[in-house]
């Protein structure tokens, strides 16, 4: 039996309680290895989606700053397709993410390592692993790793698979709290008033967000309210 076949057995095998499988899978992947947290999140070619699992608060406020700043690790890996390794955060992450990066080291992470899941060109989430200490994965660290991602890739397609082909997302795929629909319509409004596509749209809303020093969601009800406008010249009143 393989390592993936293990930890997916071993998953099904547990007393989860409460714990949805992915959170279960999160829990299980924090446990196995020398890492600090883990988080899990959806993904598509706008970016992060939201939250699906994480193994403490620390994970999901990582998986929160890269939603709300629209760059970071899981970004990169999912449109790349490969994992995205940062060993070393304060020393190489902020030339590359200007503005995750010196978020995530005021919150205490040193290191972040990303796996993408997909299959195919399909792009489904990343599965985020973050040490509060620099250093690098070691090989077998790696290859287990890997595995926990195959993991996790497996259990978003068997709940998935749960669901009628309608498009509804299965309920454990997506915490409560994680469901963002203010920023769903936001970023359509904003396309309709300031006459761009959906993807410039939220980024002009992640923009206007990190500028004010607020959360994503807090201006997209800005938005929704109608006490916040998008223009065509791309000045907000």
């Amino acid at each position: 039996m393989d390592r993936v076949q293990r930890i997916l057995r071993d998953l099904e095998s547990a007393d989860r309680g409460s714990s949805t499988l992915p959170e279960a899978l999160c829990a299980a992947c924090a446990a196995a290895l020398p890492v600090t947290g883990v988080g899990l999140a959806l993904m598509s070619k706008r970016g992060p989606e939201g939250l699906v699992a994480a193994s403490d608060g620390l994970a999901k406020t990582m998986e929160d700053l890269q939603f709300d700043l629209g760059e970071g690790p899981c970004v990169d890996a999912s449109s790349g397709g490969r994992p995205v390794l940062h060993p070393e955060l304060r020393e190489t992450g902020g030339p590359r993410w200007p503005a995750f990066a010196p978020a995530a080291l005021q919150a205490g992470i040193e290191a972040v390592f990303a796996f993408p899941l997909q299959v195919g060109a399909i792009r489904l989430g990343v599965l985020d692993l973050y040490r509060d200490v620099p250093g690098t994965l070691s090989p077998q660290v790696f290859r287990d790793a890997l595995a926990f991602s195959d993991a996790a890739t497996r259990v978003l397609l068997y709940l998935q698979g749960q669901m009628p082909v309608d498009g509804a997302l299965h309920p454990d795929l997506l915490l409560p709290q994680h469901d963002r629909p203010e920023v769903h319509q936001a970023t359509g409004m904003i396309a309709v008033q300031a006459a761009v596509g959906l993807a410039e749209a939220l980024l002009l809303l992640r923009a206007r967000a990190f500028s004010d020093g607020r959360g994503i969601v807090a201006v997209a009800r800005d938005v929704v309210s109608g006490n916040l406008r998008f223009h065509p010249d791309s000045e907000q009143k």
